[in-house]
Parts: C-alpha cells; structure tokens; sequence
C-alpha cells in the first residue's frame, strides 16, 4: 500500500507540528506598521469626519473652547499645507485647496526621537513612534523637531474638556506632548486602528510593510503614491494614492 505524503502527515501528527511552525514564524515575523491614504476617495464626503471621531473619541482627545489650545491627533490639512513641496500652479484641480487628511507619520528617520532628553518617545521594532506620558516634562523638543506639525502640547488640563471618558485608555494631564500611536492597543488584539475601522469609504488602508501580501503593499504596487515632505529624510510611513 502507498501511503501518501499528506496521509504520513496526518498519521504521524506532523501536520500539526508544521501547521503550529508556521504560527510561530508568522509571529516572530518583522513587522513595519504603515497606513495608505486614499486621498480621492477622502473627497467624496469632504464633510466626513468619521475617523477623527472615532480616534479622538478612543484616545480621550479633548475639545478645547481656544483654537490656539487645540489638541489632535489626526486632522485634516489643506492639499497645498500638506505638500508644500509637491504643488505647482498646474496641481490638479481635484486637489488644489481641497482637505487632505494627516497625522502622525511615524517615520522610519522621527526627528522627534532624536532631541526628546528623558526618551519620553521612541520608536519601536515595528516602527511605531511611541510617547510615555509620565516622563515627558513638556519641553517640546519634540514639537518644534516634527516638520508634520503632528504633535499637540496641552497648555491647559484636558480632563474637564472631555465630552465622554474611554475608560480603558488613560487621559493625559496639563504640560505633556501627545499624538497619534496608530492605535498600538488595538494592535496587539489584531485589530486595525480606530480611524481605519470607521472609515465608511475604506480610504484608510492598515497593514505590514513587511509583508509583501499585505493590503499595503499590494495597493503600492498598483497605485502611485506621495508622502509628505520626502525631500527631509524622515522616510513618512503614510502613503498617499493621488
């Protein structure tokens, strides 16, 4: 009788040997978060303001009476203040002083990193740009390093300005630097970052650049991107299809 490679398997418990090393090596894998923007699709509803919400809802992101106060972490920013760089008089008109939506790029080269004197943000292994709100003393190193304009100093305490609390993400307090951490709570659960879930239109794309598979990845090959202000070297890991 001829036993067949995948009968042996089975018999001899090696298919789930292999199935459980393949876990284990998809789990140790490298990862390099990053995030595809599809600007066109923004536009449709420029009036959307879905993922703010949903993010700064999440993040217990507070909403200040002074605009010089202002805290966010995600936001939308005229095409032309955006990509200062990368407009001419001939920009396509479905773009000229239209909203883009931004936030933090977490570069592959943060400048922010580099001056923070207490290591109060760092960048992981995975290329998230992370802060620690209890050793940040406010300095603002890292707000006058970002050219993104991404991150946000609380002049005044936040907590009396929240219009509903996220119990289980911790609020910030007067003094502290915060911004955008692509959501890296809701990562280790294996879901995608709040903006990216309630997207109507699915213009937010969330994956591994590592992954040549991935969503991301697939969607850089098929379509042309930009990022903000590549001429500096931070190397944005948020793509932009134009």
């Amino acid at each position: 009788m001829t036993i067949t490679r995948q009968a042996f398997f089975r018999m001899t418990g090696l298919a789930a040997l292999a199935q459980a090393g393949r876990r284990l090596m998809a789990a140790v894998a490298p990862r390099r978060w990053a995030m595809v923007v599809d600007a066109q699709k923004c536009l449709r509803d420029q009036g959307c303001t879905r993922c703010i919400q949903a993010c700064h809802r999440a993040h217990n992101v507070p909403t200040l009476p002074r605009p010089n106060h202002q805290v966010a972490w995600i936001w939308k920013e005229r095409y032309e203040r955006a990509f200062p760089s990368q407009r001419n008089e001939y920009t396509a008109e479905t773009f000229k002083d239209k909203p883009v939506l931004v936030l933090c790029n977490h570069c592959d080269n943060p400048p922010c990193v580099r001056v923070c004197p207490t290591r109060a943000t760092w960048k992981r292994e995975d290329g998230l740009v992370m802060m620690d709100w209890h050793r940040c003393i406010g300095c603002r190193y890292c707000v006058a390093a970002c050219p993104y304009g991404s991150r946000s100093f609380n002049w005044v305490d936040p907590r009396p300005h929240l219009l509903e609390l996220t119990a289980d993400f911790p609020t910030r307090s007067k003094g502290v630097v915060e911004k955008c951490t692509f959501c890296e709570a809701r990562l280790a659960q294996g879901r995608p970052p709040a903006c990216v879930e309630a997207c109507p239109d699915k213009a937010l794309v969330f994956g591994n650049l590592a992954d040549p598979d991935s969503e991301v990845r697939k969607l850089l090959r098929a379509r042309y991107t930009i990022r903000r202000k590549p001429e500096l070297g931070t190397q944005p890991q948020i793509f932009y299809i134009v």
